[in-house]
C-alpha cells in the first residue's frame, strides 16, 4: 500500500516537471533560446532530484526502515 501512494507522488512529480517545462517554453516573452533552454534544465534537474529522494524513500520503505 505505502509503495503505491510512493508511486503516485513518483508520477505526480514527473507530470508536475513535464507541466513547469512546458511552461518555461511557453513564455509570452521568451528570452534567448539558451536561456528557455536553461531554464528547462534546471527544472528538470530539480524534477530529478525531487525522484530520486522518493526512490530513496521507497528503497528504506522496502527494507523497512
Amino acid at each position: 500500500m505505502m509503495k503505491t501512494d510512493m508511486l503516485k507522488r513518483l508520477g505526480l512529480a514527473l507530470l508536475i516537471a513535464m507541466l513547469a517545462g512546458g511552461l518555461v517554453a511557453c513564455q509570452d516573452d521568451p528570452g534567448p533560446a539558451e536561456e528557455a533552454g536553461q531554464e528547462i534544465d534546471e527544472a528538470m534537474e530539480d524534477a530529478g532530484e525531487g525522484v530520486e529522494e522518493m526512490g530513496e524513500s521507497i528503497q528504506d520503505a522496502a527494507e523497512g526502515n
